[in-house]
Order: structure tokens, then C-alpha cells, then sequence
């Protein structure tokens, strides 16, 4: 995602459009939005390419209801009774055009419901509007003069997709180009009507054609640049607190979850089945381990006589006079058990394309929170992943914009951008800042550099 808009959205009533990066740093105080607006991203997601309804109230975030969700005026007014979100990224075989993607949430048992939802690429659009009130969905091809429209239950809508249709309506898309044929299918459409005016119109041989030609060249870019089949697409949320560490572990199939509890796991199975992977691994969580302070090697200890059995997570430490003491997990500190779940999901070879953190921060001393600042440099920098973070840490803000000063990593100053929250009344604004190529902030609001000196005053006791 590049571009991302909003409005009407909790305490997002006006609306805005902020810019992404392949490192997206969100700051400001508490309860200024920063949580919702992660949650709206991985909604955005879902409704693209997983599932049709995504859940405002699976963890880490829990935002309740339609009507907590919805913009609360408090000026008088009636209740909204929908909000709107979005983005845009330039992608496509030769990186060179913008697709964008706009969704309208109605509530519909309660909760949100992506009633609208409509795709971009150029002069040509497609969308899925479901009318909740007589179960019909609506499915549209158009430029900016004509539109062709079909018609089908909802019931009929699902029945017929199958197993092809997940949802979203990226994933919508090879259907649709395996089932359409071409301008016949336009020719005998069951409505066609002038876009820019009020009376409705055939059009010619001519205009037909060319729509065709449009929503061929459409299908097929949108067949090159969708994820692959197995990728794993969805978003990674990490809550602000990981997993508890346990003495024994016994193995489980690893299934991501927000608090990491799924890692141990996963490694331990990893070094048992593809011990040349978990080489691979180790040398990078060993690298972390060394530049934060947290560890020195990091291994697995089995303890059942078979690869199904219980194991242990241990961890070896530098002592007094060079010594190394290998210990378990549990025994060393609660910094390290809360890292290491979120640095092997950001290590693995194999994992989300974008990934959604609340505080990383917590629980670690300053230097290991600068080591994650470089952690998330040279992620983003080889641009392999998205990274949206949410921080209260000077320290990681600072080896970011020091990584962009001294080239340490791939990063450029414009992968990076950062998002601060400011309060204005009963309203919340995103101001998108960026850094030049000393690392200096560039577009800081005064209420920015207010916030942080604030912070300073506070931390020096005046």
C-alpha cells in the first residue's frame, strides 16, 4: 500500500489521505487512533484479497461494534450510518501504474459490512456492490463514458463461485477473466447506460470494442501482479505484549497468532524437518541477539526420544570475564521471550508480505530497542516486506532516521514515512511526514515538535 484514505472512521470523522512506505513509523499520544487505523489496514487487506467481511474484533483489536466503529459525531447529528476507506499502490508489471481500491462499510447485523467495493486501473473500473436489504449483488465493468452491469442473488452469488471466490475482490478478478469472453458478452449485456448523462444509451460497435479492449487489458494486468496461489497474503497484527515463555514446550501445528505463541514451535520444528532452513535462521536471530544485547546463541533441546516430542528453548548469554551461560527461555529475562517471537516471524523466509505492530518496543532495554529500529531498516530496505509501527520509542524513531543518514541498510528516505496523530478537538488528524537524506524530518507540524518537547521537559524534570 502507498496511499491510504479514510472518513467517517471512529475518530477519523474529515476526510484524509496519508502517505506509506515500505517502513511506516506511527506516533502520538495515547488514544489518538494509532490502534484503529492498524485495524482498518488489515480490514483493507481482507476485503482485497481474503475474506469478505473482515472482523473489526479479532485480535489484538477489539473495536466493537458498527456503531463504535462508525464516526460519533457529537455535535447533534444523526449517526452516520456508513464510513469509507481505501488505498492506492503503484504496482503492475513495470511498477509505472496506480491501482486503487475503495470500500464503503454499512452495518449489516450489527456490525461493518463491505457493501461497496470498487477497483480502479487507469480509465477502467470494476466493482461488487451488495444490496443487504433484497440479497442481490451487483457486479459492474466501466469507463468513464460506459458501464456494462450484472445482476445475481447473493445466495446464487456464493453457490456459483464456489471455491474460486474467497472474497475479496482482487480474488474475484480470474474468475471473472476465465468466465468472460469478450465483446460478445458486452454486446448482450443486460443494461448498458451513458455515464455522462442522464438518458440511457447503446452504444456503438465502435465504443464496445474499445471497452473490451479496456477490461481485457485490466483482467490481464490484474492476473500478473495478484499474489501467487499459496502466498501468504494477509496481514501480520502483533499485539503490544507477546507470549508468556513456558519452561517445555510440546509441539503444536504452528498457526500465526497476534502473541507469537505459535514460535517456539515453529522452531522447533523447523531445526527438526529442514535443518539447513533453520541454520539459515538461526545465523539472523543470532545476529539480532548479539547487536541488542539480549543473547549470544539461541537453541533447541529435545527431549523425547522422537521429533513429535516436548523440547525446550534455550538461550546462551555472555557473562563475567567472556563466559557464556546457556540457560533455558524462561530463566533469562523477560525482554528476550518477548522479542524473539516478533523477530523469527520478521526473519522467516516464508511469511506475510505485510506486517501490522502495536509497541514492539515493550519490555526491552533502550539499546535492544535501537537494534530493532535497524531490525526494521534492513527489512523494509530490501523491500520484501511492509512494516506499519506503532511506537512510543524515541530510540527506534532515532536509529531510523540515523540508518537513512549513514546508509547502514538499503533503507532510502523515501521508504520511510511517519505518521503522527494529533488531537484537534473531538477529531483526530494524520499528518504524513517524511525524512530528507541527513535524516532531518521534513513536513513536521509545530505540534509535533511540541509533543516532543513536551517529553523532553518531562524526562529532565521541569
Amino acid at each position: 500500500m502507498d496511499r491510504v484514505n479514510l472518513r467517517n472512521y471512529r475518530c477519523f470523522r474529515e476526510e484524509q489521505t496519508v502517505r506509506l512506505a515500505p517502513l511506516t513509523l506511527l506516533v502520538g499520544e495515547n488514544s489518538t487512533g494509532k490502534t484503529s487505523f492498524l485495524a482498518l489496514l488489515r480490514a483493507l487487506f481482507d476485503v482485497s484479497f481474503g475474506e469478505i467481511v473482515p472482523d473489526f474484533g479479532e485480535p489484538p483489536y477489539n473495536l466493537g461494534t458498527f456503531n463504535e466503529i462508525v464516526n460519533e459525531t457529537g455535535r447533534g447529528e444523526s449517526r452516520l450510518n456508513s464510513f469509507e476507506a481505501g488505498f492506492a499502490e503503484r504496482t503492475g508489471p513495470t511498477g509505472g501504474e496506480e491501482l486503487s481500491i475503495s470500500v464503503e462499510f454499512q452495518e449489516h447485523e450489527g456490525f461493518p459490512f463491505p457493501a461497496k467495493t470498487k477497483i480502479l486501473l487507469a480509465e477502467t473500473w470494476f466493482s461488487i456492490d451488495q444490496h443487504l436489504i433484497n440479497d442481490m449483488v451487483y457486479m459492474r465493468f466501466g469507463t468513464d463514458d460506459y458501464s456494462w452491469e450484472s445482476h445475481i442473488p447473493s445466495l446464487g452469488f456464493s453457490r456459483e463461485w464456489g471455491h474460486e471466490f474467497r472474497g475479496g475482490i482482487l480474488q474475484a478478478i480470474p474468475f471473472l477473466r476465465s468466465q468472460w469472453t469478450g465483446v460478445d458478452e458486452l454486446r448482450g449485456g443486460p443494461e448498458w447506460r451513458l455515464m455522462r448523462g442522464s438518458q440511457s444509451t447503446v452504444p456503438g460497435e465502435i465504443v464496445l470494442q474499445g471497452l473490451a479492449r479496456s477490461l481485457a487489458r485490466m483482467l490481464d494486468w490484474l492476473r500478473l501482479t495478484l499474489p501467487r496461489p499459496r502466498t501468504p497474503t494477509r496481514t501480520f497484527a502483533g499485539a503490544p505484549v507477546r507470549s508468556h515463555p513456558r519452561r517445555t514446550y510440546d509441539l503444536s501445528r504452528p498457526s500465526p497468532d497476534p502473541e507469537g505463541e505459535y514460535v517456539p514451535s515453529y522452531l522447533a520444528g523447523l531445526s527438526r524437518r529442514n535443518p539447513d532452513e533453520w541454520k539459515l535462521l538461526k545465523v539472523e536471530l543470532e545476529k539480532f541477539g548479539r547487536g541488542s544485547g539480549l543473547f549470544e546463541e539461541i537453541s533447541i533441546n529435545s527431549l523425547g526420544p522422537t521429533n513429535a516430542g516436548p523440547f525446550q528453548v534455550h538461550i546462551s548469554r555472555l557473562g563475567d570475564r567472556g563466559k557464556v551461560s546457556r540457560r533455558n527461555l524462561i530463566d533469562v529475562g523477560y525482554g528476550v521471550s518477548q522479542a524473539l517471537p516478533l523477530i523469527a516471524e520478521l526473519l522467516r523466509s516464508q511469511g506475510p508480505t505485510m506486517f501490522l505492530l502495536q509497541q514492539p518496543e515493550v519490555h526491552l532495554h533502550p539499546s535492544a530497542q535501537a537494534a530493532l529500529g535497524s531490525l526494521f531498516c534492513s527489512v523494509a530496505g530490501r523491500r520484501r516486506r511492509q512494516l506499519v509501527v506503532e511506537t512510543h520509542s524515541d530510540y527506534i524513531i532515532d536509529r531510523v532516521r540515523i540508518d537513512v543518514r549513514d546508509r547502514e541498510s538499503d533503507l532510502r528516505p523515501e521508504y520511510v514515512s511517519i505518521l503522527f496523530f494529533e488531537p484537534r478537538g473531538l477529531d483526530i488528524t494524520i499528518h504524513s511526514l517524511g525524512l530528507d537524506d541527513y535524516g532531518n524530518l521534513v513536513g513536521a507540524p509545530p505540534g509535533y515538535r511540541q509533543f516532543f518537547a513536551d517529553e523532553l521537559s518531562k524526562s529532565i524534570g521541569l
